[in-house]
């Protein structure tokens, strides 16, 4: 499955953002999803996970409350809502499937990846 990312940018502190994914060349429902983020000279980190039907999600305990993954099967595209954010959320966001269920929290588990969308965070 393809994956190709959009709606990153430049946000001040305290703003929000929304980032999407969508996918083809694929049975999206197959693939629970996720999203990580990779800053300069930092690992990737998971950041959030959806399952296939969407009902069960799960964060990193430094987005839990301020984030929100959902997904719309009808449209192949996997969301991240990002309110309140901190310059430390500075990062590139990649979307990814997996066949893990219900979802994967690392990274190795995930078969498919997008390109990247850049979110700077000012302070």
């Amino acid at each position: 499955v393809q994956l190709v990312e959009s709606g990153g940018g430049l946000a001040q502190a305290g703003g929000s953002l929304r980032l999407s994914c969508t996918a083809s060349g694929g049975t999206f429902t197959s693939y629970a999803m996720g999203w990580f983020r990779q800053a300069p000279g930092k690992e990737r980190e998971f950041v959030a996970g959806i399952s296939r039907g969407g009902a069960i999600t799960g964060y990193a305990d430094s987005v839990k409350g301020r984030f929100t993954i959902s997904r719309d099967n009808a449209k192949n595209t996997v969301y991240l809502q990002m309110n309140s954010l901190k310059p430390e959320d500075t990062a590139v966001y990649y979307c990814a499937a997996t066949i893990s269920a219900p979802y994967a929290t690392t990274a190795p588990a995930y078969d498919s990846w997008g390109q990247g969308t850049q979110v700077t965070v000012s302070s």
